[in-house]
C-alpha cells in the first residue's frame, strides 16, 4: 500500500502546482493544460479506490490511521477537481461574454431591421385591454358600494321594525317567550347581513386580486 500511497500522494501535488498554470496560459493551450490536469485527477481517483481496498487489508493496529491518510488524499483530490470545475465554468462565461460583445460590434443595424422595431400594436392592445379592465374594476367596486349601502339601509329599517314590533308587543301584552322569538329572529338576520357584506366583500377581493 505505501508504494501506491506515495505514488498518490506525490501526484496530488503535482497538480496543486499545475493549477497555477491556468491562469498564465494562452486560449491555445488553455484547453490541453486542463485536459492533464482533468486526466490526472481521474488517474488519482482509480488510485484512491485501490488504496481503499488496500487500508481495508491492512492490520487492525493500522487500519484506522491508513484509512485516515486515504480520507485525506480523497479530500484533497475532490477539492482540486471542485476547483477546476469552478475555473472552467467563469471560463466559459467569459467566453460567452466574448462571442456576445463581438456579435454585437460586427452586427450591422437597418432602419427596417426586425429586431429594432417596436411593436407598437401590441402595446396598444395591451393598453387598451388594460383600460377596458381597470373600467371593469370601477364598476364592480361601484356595484359593490351600492350593495353596501343597501345593507345598511336594510339593517337601519329592520331595527326600526323590530322596535316597532317591540312597542306593539308591549302594548298587546304578549308573553315573554313571543318576545324572545321575536328578538331571536332580529339577532339572526342581523348575523344574515353581516355575512352578506362580509361574502361581498370577499367576492370583490377574488376579482381584484385574480383579474
Amino acid at each position: 500500500m505505501e508504494p501506491l500511497y506515495q505514488q498518490t500522494h506525490k501526484q496530488v501535488h503535482e497538480i496543486q502546482s499545475h493549477m497555477g498554470r491556468l491562469e498564465t496560459a494562452d486560449k491555445q493551450s488553455l484547453h490541453l493544460v486542463e485536459n492533464e490536469i482533468q486526466a490526472s485527477i481521474d488517474q488519482i481517483f482509480s488510485h484512491l479506490e485501490r488504496l481503499e481496498i488496500l487500508s481495508s487489508k491492512e492490520p487492525p493496529n493500522k487500519r484506522q490511521n491508513a484509512k485516515l491518510r486515504v480520507d485525506q488524499l480523497k479530500y484533497d483530490v475532490q477539492h482540486l477537481q471542485t476547483a477546476l470545475r469552478n475555473f472552467q465554468h467563469r471560463r466559459y462565461a467569459r467566453e460567452q461574454q466574448e462571442r456576445q460583445r463581438e456579435e454585437l460590434l460586427s452586427r450591422t443595424f437597418t432602419t427596417n431591421d426586425s429586431d429594432t422595431t417596436i411593436p407598437m400594436d401590441e402595446s396598444l392592445q395591451f393598453n387598451s385591454s388594460l383600460q377596458k379592465i381597470h373600467h371593469g374594476m370601477d364598476d364592480l367596486i361601484g356595484g359593490g358600494h351600492s350593495i353596501l349601502e343597501g345593507l345598511r339601509a336594510q339593517r337601519l329599517t329592520l331595527k326600526g321594525t323590530q322596535k316597532k314590533i317591540l312597542d306593539i308587543a308591549n302594548m298587546l301584552g304578549l308573553s315573554n317567550t313571543v318576545m324572545r322569538l321575536i328578538e331571536k329572529r332580529a339577532f339572526q338576520d342581523k348575523y344574515f347581513m353581516i355575512g352578506g357584506m362580509l361574502l361581498t366583500c370577499v367576492v370583490m377581493f377574488l376579482v381584484v386580486q385574480y383579474l
